[in-house]
């Protein structure tokens, strides 16, 4: 046995905040969250998955609490209005170590609608990944119809935004998954 050899799993935060991305890290740290998963990972893209989105899009984080001070963003998600009352959600990517932590996509996702429907939104909408439809559908999402994005199957689904209360994107969601270690 190598004489540092410590048995123990990995510590990893139980505690993570759902925010609109506002600081320069987390927006670098979003961009290579999305990069790691969708061109690395999944093989969705080419070296970057920016588009024309990006430019008008609101980044949101889920950033890992190590008491009261920020760790690493460890998971993703962009909203955009594109029609007026229209919006989407898109690029949701969680962290690899941390897709255990089954509340951290859930509130993401929730952050999302809810920022979403306190600017107005009327339909909020994405393209759901096929192997995440059930998660979605569990959050009172109704799908709409198949579609195949950069050649993978995907769903069209609406959220139902009866249970997403608009919630101002100043006020972070707070989650707690129980969870120190991996």
């Amino acid at each position: 046995m190598p004489p540092f050899f410590d048995p123990s799993p990995p510590f990893r935060p139980s505690a993570y905040r759902c925010k609109v991305a506002a600081t320069p890290w987390e927006r670098r740290a979003y961009h290579d969250l999305r990069r790691e998963v969708f061109c690395g990972e999944q093989g969705l893209f080419q070296g970057s998955d920016h588009d024309e989105i990006d430019t008008h899009a609101t980044p949101i984080v889920a950033v890992s609490m190590l008491g009261v001070a920020a760790g690493e963003v460890v998971g993703c998600v962009r909203i955009d209005e594109r029609e007026p009352g229209e919006w989407f959600g898109s690029r949701l990517a969680v962290t690899p170590g941390f897709r255990g932590a089954a509340p951290l996509a859930a509130n993401l996702i929730r952050k999302a609608v809810c920022t979403a429907h306190a600017r107005g939104c009327r339909r909020f909408w994405a393209y759901v990944q096929r192997p995440n439809v059930r998660l979605f559908q569990r959050l009172n999402w109704h799908r709409r119809g198949p579609i195949a994005i950069q050649g993978h199957p995907h769903e069209l689904m609406e959220a139902d935004l009866t249970h997403y209360p608009a919630r101002a994107h100043d006020l972070p969601i707070e989650v707690l998954t129980g969870r120190g270690a991996a």
